[in-house]
């Protein structure tokens, strides 16, 4: 890590961090009480000060009720929020609690909460911490769970949600930098030990950061693959747009029942798949399909077309709730019969 990872941002940058939202009617912060989100809090109330006109600033802290500590830190937020001139609310995740996946469960409650507070105030975007650092825990979570190219991708920095974008400026800042902003501040902040439990999935990968960034694998280089992950997922979905209306002009297309099973069977094998999980994706009821299964479902079709003689290929076979059927030399993908009972 060099001396410039660790220092402090500087008030030129956070103009440059914000900027995009300089027209927002109203933006949401969430700020838990942890050094990130308390210096995206610090650096965005700088920032507004600095303009004649800009957005209404609304920080949001929301308290799971998984810890006693968290109403006191809730407190804490609206105190610092209350200095710097910036509205606060806290919001509680109320109702029974799983036994198991917790953290997933706590995110989408949370995202839920935000997204309703900035709903209430007329907020285009709810802004978030996450950190260059986070990026790369991300990436090594996915690539350990096998995730194909858009799952490499980690965090997009934008993402529509429920009327709503939720915005992640701080994407390309490593949490260093954060706390060197907090340190020459003199504001202090609570550490969430939940973020160091290595009974949880994030702590045990960030525990490897250090022993993968002797290797070369730092936050910056596994942030800058996820980054080109993310390019390239967006240059194949642009090329499977365009076999999506070649299909549609050949006589059918995913859109609509039947496309032309030897033109698929002749594409990439990666927009085949892309092909399939957007087909599927438009009449499934039972959830999305897994990755490793559709990719096992395009092999079969394409299988089922090149090895074909004098019989015409056929196939059929369910997948989360769509029927996808091979017959006549047409592929058709379809609602599948649900179940009784």
């Amino acid at each position: 890590m060099t001396s410039d990872d660790q220092a402090p941002v500087s008030a030129s940058e956070a103009r440059a961090l914000f900027a995009d939202w300089r027209q927002a009617p109203a933006l949401v912060l969430a700020v838990s009480g942890g050094p990130d989100s308390l210096a995206m809090m610090w650096l965005a109330a700088r920032w507004r000060r600095g303009l004649r006109r800009g957005p209404r600033l609304l920080a949001v802290t929301v308290d799971h009720q998984l810890r006693s500590e968290a109403a006191r830190e809730a407190r804490e937020v609206k105190r610092l929020a209350g200095l710097l001139g910036i509205e606060h609310r806290t919001l509680r995740w109320r109702g029974t609690k799983p036994s198991t996946g917790v953290p997933a469960a706590a995110r989408e409650a949370r995202y839920g909460l935000l997204l309703e507070a900035a709903r209430r105030v007329g907020a285009t975007h709810v802004l978030t911490a996450h950190t260059l650092d986070d990026q790369a825990e991300t990436f090594l979570m996915r690539m350990a769970r096998g995730s194909g190219i858009v799952g490499l991708g980690a965090m997009a920095r934008h993402l529509a949600r429920d009327g709503a974008v939720i915005s992640r400026p701080l994407l390309d800042v490593p949490k260093a930098r954060l706390r060197a902003t907090l340190d020459k501040a003199r504001i202090p902040f609570a550490i969430d030990p939940s973020n160091s439990d290595i009974r949880y999935t994030r702590p045990r990968f960030r525990a490897l950061m250090p022993l993968l960034a002797a290797e070369g694998c730092d936050s910056a280089n596994l942030a800058r693959l996820a980054g080109r992950m993310a390019r390239a997922n967006a240059a194949l979905d642009i090329m499977t747009d365009g076999a999506e209306r070649f299909l549609a002009l050949r006589g059918g297309g995913v859109a609509r029942p039947g496309f032309d099973a030897a033109i698929f069977a002749g594409l990439a094998e990666e927009l085949q798949v892309r092909l399939l999980l957007r087909a599927i994706g438009r009449v499934a009821y039972e959830g999305a399909a897994e990755l490793g299964k559709v990719e096992a479902l395009a092999r079969a079709l394409t299988e089922a077309v090149i090895s074909a003689s004098r019989t015409a290929p056929r196939l059929r076979q369910t997948l989360a709730g769509a029927l996808i059927t091979l017959a006549e030399g047409r592929i058709v993908i379809e609602p599948a019969p649900r179940r009784r009972g």
